[in-house]
């Protein structure tokens, strides 16, 4: 039986959303740059990992993978998959949120509709 290991976004620029992306999930971080990713890298012709064409995000609690992937076409229609986040207090998370980039696209009663700084829609519901 297989189990969900990671989520992947596309993106023009993964530096940047993996960063938004940090920011807004609990127990999420970029992954660090060792000397051997580095060298990956490098051996790539990237020099700076701001140009990274893939950077990973790890949850401290074994929750799944995110990865933010290069892709070369912009968004052009709704996201068939989104992530759906829950805050005990949903007007300021939306606050946080929006404070960090997201824009607010829809409130319904119970839940918000954003869109991460890159327009990929994501929710934040009222929950624990």
């Amino acid at each position: 039986m297989a189990r969900l290991r990671d989520l992947v976004l596309d993106s023009a620029h993964p530096a940047s959303l993996a960063r938004f992306w940090a920011a807004a999930l609990d127990g999420y971080a970029v992954a660090p740059y060792d000397e051997a990713e580095l060298a990956r890298l490098r051996g790539l012709g990237i020099d700076d990992p701001e140009d990274d064409p893939t950077v990973l995000l790890e949850s401290r609690d074994g929750g799944p993978r995110l990865w933010v992937q290069l892709v070369p076409e912009p968004k052009r229609v709704k996201n068939r998959l989104h992530l759906d986040l829950s805050a005990p207090d949903l007007a300021t998370e939306v606050d946080r949120l929006t404070a960090l980039g997201a824009t607010v696209l829809a409130r319904y009663d119970g839940h918000v509709v954003l869109l991460d700084p890159e327009s990929n829609e994501f929710c934040v519901t009222r929950g624990a």
